[in-house]
This record gives C-alpha cells, sequence and structure tokens, in this order.
C-alpha cells in the first residue's frame, strides 16, 4: 500500500496527471483533428487526455470500416517509422505515455501524416 500512496504522490508531484491533460487535450487533439480533417479514410476521431483513437474507413460517406488486413498495413508502416499505436478492429489507438512532451506529439503526429499520405496516394 506504501507504494501506490509513494507513486500518487510522485505523480502529483511532478504533474502527471496536469502533463496528461495540456498536452493530450492540446496538441494532440488538435493534431489528430486536422488529420482526420485531411485524409477521408478516418471517419472519426475521439479521445480525452492522452487517449484517442482514429477510427479508419475504406468509403467516408458510408462509413464502411476498413478491413483489418489493412489496419495492420497502416500499423506495420507507422512501426517502421517509429511510431508504436495499437489497433483493435478498425481503429488506431493513439496513446503517448503521460509524460510525454509537446515535441514528442509534434513528431508522432508528422509519423502518422506521412504513412495516412503514403497510403491514400497508393489506394
Amino acid at each position: 500500500m506504501a507504494s501506490i500512496v509513494a507513486t500518487l504522490d510522485a505523480m502529483e508531484a511532478e504533474g502527471v496527471v496536469e502533463n496528461a491533460d495540456a498536452i493530450g487535450n492540446g496538441p494532440l487533439a488538435a493534431g489528430l483533428q486536422q488529420l482526420a480533417e485531411r485524409y477521408a479514410i478516418i471517419g472519426d476521431w475521439r479521445g480525452v487526455g492522452v487517449f484517442h483513437a482514429l477510427e479508419l474507413v475504406s468509403d467516408p460517406v458510408y462509413k464502411t470500416p476498413l478491413p483489418g488486413a489493412e489496419v495492420l498495413k497502416l500499423k506495420q508502416q507507422l512501426m517502421e517509422n517509429g511510431l508504436l499505436v495499437f489497433t483493435v478492429e478498425n481503429r488506431i489507438h493513439v496513446v503517448p505515455p503521460c509524460i510525454v512532451t509537446a515535441a514528442e506529439v509534434e513528431e508522432g503526429l508528422a509519423i502518422l501524416d506521412r504513412v495516412l499520405k503514403n497510403y491514400t496516394a497508393s489506394r
């Protein structure tokens, strides 16, 4: 029990929760919104703090989910470019650590942008 309390105390002292809120609901959310506006493959995006998801679609009008095999291709391309994400069905979950910096978010968003640009250009 003491280790739990110590962890919570350290998180409070270091502003971990405040950082997750500020970065996640600030530059991360804004950047993901810009990507969603730029790429029709993103049928929806949602999130709070540092937990966000991009819902990928093959048809932006009918919101037809992108097939899992295509999502896995995107995941592999993201990983090859240095961005580790996890996927579930047709969603890419963007979940950086609570201590992420604005510069790291910018780098991750640039990787997402580059991979989505290449993927959509090849379709």
